[in-house]
């Protein structure tokens, strides 16, 4: 089945300016690939008569769907209605079923309509005016040569509604979509380089229907399958077979699929076990603990955290003995030990975890760098520490560290699956 291919066009200098967020394009690229549309480019246009009908141009000569947001609001540098216009060889005309709308909205609003407003009724003669529920601007459809352009405003709630409501109803009537199907496999505790070597001879074997993505991030690698056909029911058997044979490769990396997130994981083993947690934290500033959180039923095995910044705090709360913050230092090996053994026996929890370390930018000296953590698990059987050497980005530091904590506690207790 032929692939059909949208492009999205963005209009208005305040997206390159930086001044705002274009999040239009992200949602319409992710509900358009749910109805098996494939998004081949997204474009952002100033607001320049001739970079928007070259844009227009160049999108036509790829795709065979083309939406088009922003431009059509009421004032001077709006552009994308006359653009459009000249573009199709049309002339602006009043559209009474636009002018009717404008005018019941702005009634409901007890405002009065103004010249400018009943502007933006007068659209090109040969489109095909798109109602807009929740504004003034219209929308506009044109068909040439067996493909779509849509032209929708700007403003996130009036293009959603105009996307669910009128345009997406219309392409999937319209066109003839293949099923394009995703599959997340989620790893953490793997580069991206050492991982694609694990895997190089699986990859390779992917039937031709099946393309392999690299979603890397701290810490983490998102594998992505996309496989595209004509039957859902016959692309998930495909994608299952693939993962059957991938799990055996690098099934310690592996925590979860699609949407599971590395701290859902580790809440699904605790409850598994059994076992409640505690949390010490210095260089993380209670990261891990808000990490761990954000699940909801979390209180089912999260006890509390002590964030113990300064040495007094983890010798007079925590139970850090001062002679072992004299001899080693706060950033050692025998602190987080302690750590993680004294917030365990104070939050009166199954498994204690510790965290310092010199996130940086300042704060290091030869023998201690930016960038050195030690991390600690006891569970009163155990006690594991891990050295992590990292780089000089203080945001950074705090997030990887959060991610090897989250890593660690899921490694131990899988071991004991």
């Amino acid at each position: 089945m032929k692939l059909v291919k949208a492009e999205l066009l963005t209009i208005g200098d305040e997206i390159l300016y930086g001044q705002i967020v274009d999040t239009n394009s992200q949602w319409m690229s992710a509900e358009l690939d749910k109805i098996g549309i494939k998004t081949i480019r997204k474009t952002s246009i100033g607001d320049t008569e001739e970079e928007i009908l070259q844009a227009v141009s160049e999108a036509e000569s790829r795709a065979d769907i083309i939406l088009i947001t922003g431009g059509l609001g009421p004032t001077n540098d709006d552009l994308t209605k006359p653009c459009l216009a000249r573009y199709f060889g049309s002339e602006m005309v009043l559209n009474e079923e636009a002018l009717a709308a404008i005018t019941e909205l702005f009634e409901r609003r007890g405002r009065t309509l103004n010249e400018r407003n009943r502007g933006q009724a007068f659209l090109p003669h040969n489109c095909t005016m798109v109602p807009n529920e929740v504004g003034t601007a219209p929308g506009m459809r044109f068909d040439k040569n067996g493909k779509v352009f849509f032209s929708m405003p700007g403003v996130p709630y009036e293009m959603k509604r105009m996307m669910e409501n009128y345009v997406l109803p219309y392409l999937k009537a319209t066109f003839q979509m293949p099923v394009i199907l995703h599959q997340l496999v989620r790893t953490v505790g793997i580069p991206e380089s050492i991982l694609a070597d694990r895997i190089q001879a699986w990859e390779e074997a992917l039937p031709t229907h099946i393309k392999l993505a690299y979603l890397p991030s701290l810490n983490q690698v998102k594998l992505r399958l996309t496989a595209m056909g004509t039957s859902k029911e016959d692309l998930e058997k495909d994608i299952q077979k693939q993962l059957d044979s991938l799990f055996p490769l690098i099934g310690e990396y592996i925590f979860g699929t699609d949407e599971e997130h590395l701290e859902e994981k580790i809440g699904q083993l605790l409850l598994k076990h059994h076992k409640t947690i505690a949390f010490a934290e210095s260089c993380t500033g209670g990261l891990v603990s808000h990490t761990i959180t954000r699940v909801a039923g979390a209180s089912a095995y999260y006890r509390g955290s002590i964030i113990p910044y300064h040495n007094e705090l983890k010798i007079n709360q925590l139970g850090v003995q001062k002679a072992t913050l004299e001899k080693y230092g706060a950033v050692s090996e025998a602190t987080v030990h302690e750590m993680a053994n004294r917030v365990r026996e104070r939050m009166g929890a199954d498994i204690g975890i510790a965290t310092s370390g010199i996130a940086g930018p300042s704060g290091g000296t030869p023998e201690k760098p930016v960038g050195l953590v030690w991390i600690a698990y006891a569970d009163g059987k155990q006690t594991l520490t891990r050295e992590l050497r990292l780089g000089t980005d203080r945001q950074q530091n705090i997030q990887l560290t959060t991610t090897q904590v989250l890593n660690l506690i899921r490694q131990t207790l899988s071991g004991n699956d």
